[in-house]
């Protein structure tokens, strides 16, 4: 007999082979019996469960497999054995727990998913032919009771509810998701997606997303049950809020399989997940077939965009692996440029909503800018150019349009690249010869091609001198309002590029008021498709440069709330052409000043001098300003904050920051602008975007921050956000106010709190707050005074002054001889806090400076009683922190100014100050350097 474990195993495996379970059997156990190690006997256990469920005998595998799980609790192989053991022992509940945990490890196998799927099937058929859930799970109670409830067709509407919210309650926490998982939960909830009920689709996916949150495992193991192609079915439907919810489901997946979402350490069957590039394909290819499907809902292709627009480009350029993005380049690029070149009154055209369009040509943005070189630059050029080029046929014109309506929707993203597809031969005479076109359609392509091509001035030049008379007679001749009303605005954009507006003046006989009334009709007519109504929008914002246009546009209640409802739409061109018009309104666009001379100069050579327009002075923009407050802008501005970062671009920042600086102006408005979300809207928009952008929304924060409540204006962890931004300001390379303003506001953040006094340090602030105490300016001096005489109440700015090799202390003590009472206030409050909290300070006072006496008797004896009274105390902390000192008080005029203040009779008016003289006088008598009167 051999005793050799190892040659025993080999000798049961050549047995099993040969099919001889009975001497397998022997040969396994006989090497179980000798064997002591621990991992060879795990492979025992289960290759003699092997043999028993080919023997029939089902319980002995069981056992088998259970003590070769009892060793290494991820083996997979003796998992699988178990649950095929316990499914013929009739234990479906566990089997199908086993079964799950091998899906897990392993979510590809489909072996694993089929037993999934027909242990899930003899479960239910059990439980219906049982007419209720009298399986022995070994489960939670309450979750089978949740499913009994919302399976039930006859349950009553309250409990269904009830019952679907405490489940997605419970897939959004760890431990639930997994007692759900484990016990047939992703089959269950598959069954409350196929009944079709609305309620129970959204209950079933927002559960399935919360058991997806930060568990690749799982996710993977859900992904692969559910199928990928039922989950884009799914968000395919014209439901908004199914789509929605089935669109966050695979945000979720996809966050598992990118290694992004919560962070959580899940064992050994974690770690066996690796490889999630296979998925992640499998994902991105059935999302690009989604663009292209006549079977999906506009609202399906919006989430498919999104998604698209969400995972596949770099999140951080500095990372080098941009092969999702070639990867879609390669194998969706023409499937994105077909949605594009979509034309929606066209009768073959795909579902699309008002964003799709726009959400695509951001998606052809965001991959062109995530290319690292020219060669990949050249080949997603090459790619569109064949693509547009096989589309045109000039005997077939409808092929032709959708080719220009290409080029327009690339001119929407990557403008460079569309300005390029510009210059391939015809394009541009085609867009020239579809404006001169009977059809109606073909105008209103080639207009809207005319209008993004003309942005750029080299093509403005060829379409100034081929196209304004043509779109001078359509807008003329046409009665299709969505013809006239882009005519109007390639008017408007043409004359803007070309630097000069004499298309528009030519055409409009010099009244803008005229064109301006016709857009606003435009903009208020609900009739009138969203998409259209943007180009009012648009036309609104070049019109507005014209001051009695943008007088009468505030006075329009109706057009401003429609231009703020319709800047609550997620579309690039809408935001920043609401951000432009409320810029010119509120006339916060940079203005050069005009020295007098060169007016005068100028005047005397007979030049024309450009002269303000009576309604772009100060009266009129601050009415404007209220009129526009009144509206709910701060709203609207807020929302369109929101906005995804792709759509608010860095130049529509700027434009929301420059409006918000200019709503901040009055300082009785900011509590309406806080109230309304501007506070928090602020905070982003200081943080990025344009130099100029984040400048102007730190300076608005600062006016708002300088005299509100800063609890109430950025409330719980926010005002944190807001310090980085107002210590921005303080810089040499600001002006006066801003630095003034920021000061103020650190000033009002350091008295809050120590946590608020502590960040302002860590973004260190105090050198520049310091150098601001030096300043000339009175204001600015008094501000940074005031700031510094809060953050004092912080251990580490008193640190900083006890420190050696500083004149921290002296320049405060110099502060307090100043003749401007507000810095003397503002020191003498600093001087008296840095006193009591470190005595070290007091004997260091002493010796800073010669003046230091003649500071202190003046600031006892000042008119001023807040700054007496400060003089007093920080005459009493001295006095209070060595006897020595003391001693050195009372030998000077000091004590006699103490005695007088001190015998003057009490009076409720300055009590405090007579009390603060006694206190004094008391120390000295305690110390026995005086006596009282009665002694003497």
């Amino acid at each position: 007999q051999m005793e050799d474990p190892i040659q025993l195993k080999e000798e049961g495996n050549k047995y099993f082979q040969a099919s001889d379970y009975e001497k397998a059997v022997q040969s396994y156990t006989q090497a179980i019996k000798l064997n002591k190690d621990k991992v060879l006997q795990a492979v025992l256990y289960r290759n003699r469960a092997a043999c028993f469920l080919k023997k029939e005998e089902y319980a002995k595998a069981a056992s088998d497999a259970s003590r070769a799980i009892d060793i290494n609790s991820s083996d997979i192989k003796a998992l699988y054995r178990r649950s095929q053991a316990l499914e013929k022992l009739g234990k479906l509940d566990q089997a199908f727990k086993d079964a799950q945990k091998c899906a897990t490890i392993e979510p590809r196998n489909k072996n694993f998913q089929e037993t999934l799927r027909r242990l899930g099937a003899n479960i239910q058929e059990k439980v219906k032919a049982g007419g209720a859930l009298r399986i022995q799970f070994s489960t939670d109670s309450r979750v089978q009771k949740m499913f009994e409830i919302l399976l039930d067709e006859n349950s009553e509407k309250e409990k269904r509810e009830k019952a679907a919210n405490n489940l997605i309650v419970l897939g959004r926490e760890e431990a639930g998701a997994e007692r759900i998982f484990q016990n047939n939960g992703v089959s269950l909830l598959l069954q409350l997606i196929e009944t079709k009920n609305a309620e129970l689709i959204l209950a079933a996916v927002r559960t399935l997303s919360g058991m997806c949150t930060g568990h690749k495992a799982r996710a993977t193991a859900i992904l692969h049950y559910l199928g990928i192609d039922n989950i884009c079915m799914w968000m395919s439907v014209d439901d908004e809020e199914i789509s929605l919810a089935v669109c966050s489901l695979l945000q979720a997946i996809t966050d598992c399989l990118l290694g992004q979402g919560r962070e959580e350490q899940h064992g050994k069957e974690e770690a066996m997940v690796l490889d999630t590039k296979k998925d992640l394909r499998m994902i991105t290819m059935r999302l690009l077939d989604m663009l292209v499907s006549k079977k999906v809902s506009g609202q399906g292709r919006d989430r498919a965009l999104n998604l698209l627009n969400k995972n596949i480009p770099r999140k951080d350029l500095k990372d080098h692996d941009n092969s999702r993005t070639i990867f879609v380049i390669d194998n969706g690029l023409k499937k994105i440029l077909k949605v594009v070149g979509q034309i929606p009154e066209m009768p073959d055209c795909l579902p699309l909503t008002e964003n799709t369009q726009m959400t695509a040509s951001v998606l052809l943005n965001k991959l062109y800018d995530d290319l690292r070189c020219d060669p990949e630059r050249d080949n997603y050029r090459v790619i569109c150019e064949e693509y547009i080029k096989s589309k045109i046929d000039p005997q077939d014109m409808d092929r032709t349009l959708h080719a220009i309506q290409m080029v327009s929707g690339v001119l929407q993203g990557p403008f460079d690249l569309g300005n390029k597809l510009l210059g391939m031969k015809g394009v541009m005479e085609m867009m020239v010869a579809l404006c001169g076109s009977e059809r109606e359609i073909d105008q209103l392509v080639a207009v809207e091609a005319l209008i993004h091509a003309s942005t750029k001035l080299s093509r403005a030049t060829f379409i100034i001198s081929n196209g304004v008379t043509l779109l001078k007679e359509i807008y003329k001749k046409t009665k299709n309002e969505k013809i006239k009303i882009r005519a109007l605005v390639g008017l408007c954009k043409l004359g803007s590029a070309g630097g000069t507006d004499y298309a528009l003046r030519q055409f409009a006989e010099g009244s803008t008021e005229k064109l301006a009334k016709q857009c606003r009709k435009w903009l208020c007519n609900t009739s009138i498709d969203t998409r259209t109504r943007k180009w009012a929008v648009e036309g609104m914002a070049y019109l507005t440069f014209d001051a009695d246009v943008k007088d009468d546009f505030v006075e329009d209640e109706p057009a401003l709330q429609a231009m703020f409802e319709l800047a609550k739409t997620s579309d690039k061109t809408i935001l920043y052409s609401v951000a432009s018009a409320l810029v010119n309104c509120t006339n916060s666009y940079d203005t050069k000043e005009l020295v007098p001379e060169l007016v005068q100069l100028a005047k005397f050579s007979k030049q024309h001098v450009p002269e303000e327009h009576p309604k772009d002075k100060k009266d009129f923009v601050v009415k404007r300003v209220k009129r526009l407050l009144k509206a709910g802008v701060v709203s609207a501005l807020a929302c369109m904050v929101k906005a995804d970062s792709a759509i608010l671009t860095d130049q529509s920042k700027e434009l929301i920051a420059r409006v918000f600086l200019a709503l901040c102006e009055d300082p009785k408005d900011r509590g309406t602008i806080v109230a309304q979300g501007g506070g928090k809207a602020l905070i982003p928009l200081a943080v990025e975007g344009t130099e100029v952008g984040k400048i102007k929304a730190s300076h608005a924060l600062a006016k708002i921050a300088a005299v509100s409540n800063p609890d109430m204006a950025f409330p719980g962890e926010r005002v944190y956000e807001v310090v980085r931004p107002l210590v921005s300001l303080l810089n040499t390379e600001r002006d006066g106010l801003q630095n003034y303003e920021a000061l103020l506001s650190l000033t009002n953040f350091a008295g809050r709190s120590d946590k608020l006094r502590m960040k302002i340090l860590k973004e260190k602030a105090l050198p520049d707050i310091e150098n601001y105490m030096f300043e000339n300016h009175d204001q600015l001096r008094q501000a940074a005074t005031e700031c510094m005489c809060n953050l004092v109440v912080s251990k580490e700015v008193q640190e900083r002054f006890v420190a050696d090799g500083n004149d921290r202390l002296k320049l405060v003590v110099l502060l307090c001889g100043e003749d401007d009472e507000k810095v003397q206030v503002a020191a003498a409050g600093a001087l008296a806090m840095l006193t009591a909290a470190q005595k070290r300070l007091c004997s260091k006072m002493t010796e800073v400076t010669t003046q230091w006496l003649e500071i202190l008797q003046r600031l006892c004896l000042h008119d001023n009683m807040e700054v007496q009274h400060r003089g007093l105390v920080i005459t009493f902390n001295l006095i209070s922190a060595d006897k020595e000192l003391a001693k050195k008080l009372v030998e000077t005029e000091l004590l006699e100014i103490l005695t007088y203040i001190g015998k003057q009779e009490d009076d409720p008016k300055k009590q405090h100050i007579i009390d603060a003289a006694r206190d004094c006088l008391t120390r000295c008598m305690d110390y026995g350097l005086i006596k009282p009167l009665s002694q003497v």
